[in-house]
């Protein structure tokens, strides 16, 4: 494309009867164009204006679609419908058709908001597509379904020449991101991952964390987009395409595993009747302070809006805890890195789920108390 861009411009200079090696030196040529295909700017010469609507990636403007009303991406979702300009269309689609009403109901007069009935027609519809989806299969049916689905709409599509921007935000496995990522290949589509921590709390307060796979370059139209739904020292770009899962799923295991040994600590508290909040401040100021122990406490009452204080509802579901611990043990594996700690948290966490499923991942605490009260 470089070579592409100085064969143009030394044209339409040299009709001009302008030296182009004197106007404008070879590498800056090249700079000019790289430019020009990720920033939403037109680079202009004397007498001559080179836009970058070649790739018509037109990702500040055009409409922007939405996949995946879950626990997380409705928040998500109602945070960018607020954000991102009445001027703009959101795209909505989510399998749960009732789901979808609900979120055009609730987010009257912050614009306009269309429900779609497939990821086929979301892509056809707009130039941005997010996807917050549960598994690997939902997220191999969402981009790869023949008929319905993202990439069956850009097959298409192919002839318009207009590239669009598919973002996987939801924790998948590696394997899967990779998969659709070479996929995506045989496209005109921009398909990047960008996994969020902060957990439903994060999604419903617009402080999500990101972290993207994406190019150098993308990165910064990429952070635009993110930004409704995270905070601006939030969106870190963690590499190439595939990285950003790859962050995740290490952060979750570390998460996980230390909702456990909180939960294990304070258990042991509980039994010896000490003062458990005095015990909790001590640990936040000391070295066994963790964002569990601080921010959302396993203990009922220690943190009043925590899912704990409220009968461990909402949250982050403890079939969810157990999956991502297992994409990390699958990673670890994959990679040759031994675990150890995994192995009998997904025991831990497999026996509190059969108890309690549905409820928040902590509620390993309050499974660990009974457990004490028949062990005496």
């Amino acid at each position: 494309m470089v070579y592409e861009a100085r064969c143009a411009i030394s044209a339409s200079m040299t009709s001009l009867g302008t030296d182009t090696k004197e106007a404008i030196p070879s590498a800056e040529l090249g700079r000019a164009w790289y430019l020009n295909l990720v920033t939403p700017q037109i680079y202009e010469l004397p007498n001559l204006t080179i836009s970058k609507s070649r790739q018509k990636m037109a990702f500040d403007q055009g409409s922007i679609a939405f996949i995946g009303l879950g626990v997380m991406g409705y928040p998500m979702a109602t945070n960018l419908r607020k954000k991102i300009g009445s001027n703009r269309i959101l795209i909505v689609y989510d399998i749960n058709q009732a789901a979808t009403n609900r979120f055009q109901l609730q987010t009257k007069g912050f614009g306009p908001v269309k429900i779609v009935g497939t990821a086929y027609e979301a892509l056809q519809e707009a130039d941005v597509v997010f996807t917050m989806l549960p598994s690997d299969s939902a997220v191999k049916s969402v981009y790869l379904d023949p008929e319905s689905g993202l990439f069956a709409a850009a097959e298409a599509a192919r002839t318009t020449g207009t590239r669009k921007l598919l973002v996987e935000c939801g924790t998948v496995a590696q394997a899967t991101i990779s998969e659709v990522s070479q996929r995506s290949k045989d496209y005109n589509v921009t398909f990047i991952d960008a996994p969020v921590s902060g957990g439903p709390m994060g999604s419903e307060a617009g402080t999500l964390s990101f972290m993207v796979g994406c190019s150098e370059a993308l990165f910064p139209s990429v952070k635009g987009l993110l930004s409704p739904m995270g905070t601006e020292d939030s969106i870190f770009r963690c590499g190439e395409v595939g990285s950003g899962t790859a962050f995740k799923i290490i952060n979750n295991y570390i998460s996980i595993i230390s909702i456990l040994s909180v939960s294990e600590a304070l258990n042991i508290a509980d039994k010896m009747d000490l003062d458990m909040r005095l015990l909790v401040d001590l640990i936040n100021i000391s070295s066994g302070q963790c964002w569990v122990s601080s921010n959302n406490n396993p203990v009922p009452g220690i943190h009043p809006n925590a899912p704990a204080s409220h009968n461990y509802e909402g949250g982050f579901r403890i079939e969810l805890a157990e999956k991502v611990l297992r994409l990390g043990s699958e990673l670890a594996e994959s990679v040759g890195a031994p675990t150890y700690l995994d192995k009998t948290a997904l025991e831990v966490y497999g026996a509190a789920k059969s108890r309690y499923a549905g409820k928040d991942a902590r509620v390993v605490y309050k499974w660990l108390s009974e457990l004490s009260k028949s062990n005496p």
